[in-house]
């Protein structure tokens, strides 16, 4: 038979053991909710998503294109003003060969090197007078002076 001593280790024993086993086991683990950073909640895509930019080319901005890319040799035949497989690998072809990137095409520095940029006629005026003036009278004045230095 067992000791007292040894009864008073034992029972203990197995009665704490029991009470564990009988606990569920939700009830030994800590839940910890979501961080700040880290939450459950999901971000909804505005049914409104506009697409921003050109999708595509004109036909009469695709034969002008065209065209630039048939003089410099980089695409043959007439422009046709569909922009086409053909004429998207012209264009990343000679888009390349200036060293530029080749993800976008045609990219703008390819347009303004192909004498396609944008169109400044009217934007670029003559200066007018007040603004050449002082210019002008200064260079007069300097002139003169120099001459007067050199002619006694």
């Amino acid at each position: 038979m067992l000791s007292v001593r040894a009864c008073k280790i034992v029972i203990p024993a197995v009665a704490l053991a029991g009470a564990l086993w009988a606990l569920p086991a939700s009830a030994t683990r800590t839940h910890r909710s979501a961080t700040s950073g880290h939450s459950k909640t999901v971000k909804k895509k505005s049914a409104s998503h506009q697409i921003h930019g050109q999708r595509q080319i004109e036909p009469e901005r695709a034969r002008e294109i065209q065209t630039a890319l048939i003089r410099e040799h980089y695409l043959s035949g007439e422009p046709s003003g569909q922009w086409d497989a053909e004429s998207q690998a012209a264009m990343t072809k000679f888009q390349a060969d200036q060293g530029w990137q080749t993800k976008i095409t045609p990219d703008s520095r390819a347009l303004i090197k192909l004498g396609l940029g944008p169109n400044h006629d009217g934007a670029q005026a003559e200066p007018s007078n007040q603004a050449s003036l002082p210019y002008a009278i200064g260079a007069q004045k300097s002139t003169a002076g120099a001459n007067s230095l050199l002619n006694p």
